[in-house]
């Protein structure tokens, strides 16, 4: 039995949540496994209503449940950053989610930007850590709305958290690394950083990256590239990536532009991950509230973050079968993955993916 908390959150969030419900109990008969959902209402409505975002006591029953599955956060009646921080951030720091997996895969029949790329071209993953960096709130400002107003907000990290992220990247280019370079017949892992600029945070990790392989991962082929370079390169070659490991900054803007040349939001999906504690799934494109309730939004993204929570819940059966079916769908049946143009409703698109694996 596995014990799921579902927080549909706001926007299209209840939408693309239900079909990637459904998409689960389907899973979950053809596989003969069980589920219990418990479903949670925090959001920008419980947020508009009651004034409470993520209270410590919800914290502590999320972590009583083996996944979490999320919709959306984020309400245009709310200014931006309340719900963010106090319920996003919230969980993925007191919950120690210290790994945002984003895979980056152009499926069969997406159209993607780039000229003469194929889903052969695109498909890999970034391991981006998830508790530190900018992100902390390490910072303040002084002299506020003055001419001489001083604001300061710090990247911080511990060699703790580089090195269990590193750990986390490493073993997973170790188990599910695919390709190499031609420079030899390694799985490779990559590491983003800025080290000509930002000379003591990626010193830390680039010493911490070659000191871990050198020792503990040897098989594994290491490779360097400055976040820039990586913009570029994930446009122009983006077969050379396999296994991508970067600080939380980096890892978000990087994998914004993963989502665009996989196809975009409607098929990103992500996992904010404690690999000894509960992991958190959702997709990427947040909560889209100018098409909430009309039955348009793409729900895939939601589907695919359900089909990564199948493979940490060691479903891997289920998980591939949800995967092979969400490629049988855009490849025969979607027109299109935006909004209102897909040739299907969202329950529609739900109820093919569903039908495909029964």
């Amino acid at each position: 039995m596995h014990k799921i908390a579902v927080i549909a959150g706001d926007g299209t969030g209840p939408e693309v949540t239900a079909e990637a419900v459904k998409v689960l109990k389907a899973a979950a008969a053809k596989f003969d496994f069980k589920v219990e959902l418990t479903e949670f209402d925090f959001g920008g409505e419980r947020y508009k209503r009651t004034g409470e975002l993520l209270p410590d006591s919800a914290v502590e029953e999320l972590r009583n449940f083996d996944a979490i599955l999320l919709g959306a956060i984020g309400h245009p009646d709310v200014p931006p950053g309340i719900l963010e921080k106090g319920i996003l951030l919230k969980a993925r720091f007191a919950l120690d989610q210290y790994i945002n997996l984003r895979p980056v895969k152009l499926f069969p029949g997406v159209s993607t930007p780039l000229k003469d790329k194929g889903p052969s071209d695109i498909d890999f993953v970034v391991v981006r850590e998830n508790t530190g960096d900018a992100y902390t709130g390490t910072g303040g400002v002084t002299m506020k709305g003055t001419p001489h107003e001083v604001a300061v907000q710090t990247a911080v990290y511990t060699r703790f958290q580089v090195d269990r992220c590193l750990r986390y990247a490493f073993n997973y280019a170790r188990k599910y690394g695919k390709k190499a370079r031609g420079k030899s017949n390694k799985n490779t892992l990559a590491l983003c950083g800025k080290t000509n600029v930002l000379t003591y945070i990626y010193d830390l990790w680039e010493r911490a990256f070659h000191e871990m392989g050198q020792k503990e991962f040897p098989e594994i082929a290491r490779e360097y590239y400055h976040v820039d370079a990586t913009c570029m390169w994930f446009v122009k070659n983006p077969e050379w990536f396999d296994v991508i490991v970067t600080g939380n900054m980096f890892g978000d803007i990087i994998t914004d532009l993963g989502a665009m040349i996989q196809g975009g939001m409607g098929i990103a999906a992500g996992g904010n991950l404690n690999p000894e504690g509960v992991s958190m799934f959702e997709p990427i494109g947040g909560s889209a509230p100018k098409y909430t309730g009309q039955g348009v939004i793409n729900p895939l993204a939601a589907i695919c973050a359900m089909q990564m929570m199948l493979v940490t819940l060691g479903e891997e059966k289920a998980a591939a079968a949800v995967e092979e079916s969400v490629m049988f769908v855009t490849a025969n049946k979607m027109k299109s993955l935006a909004a209102g143009r897909m040739g299907y409703s969202t329950s529609e698109v739900g109820d093919l993916v569903a039908a495909r694996i029964a």
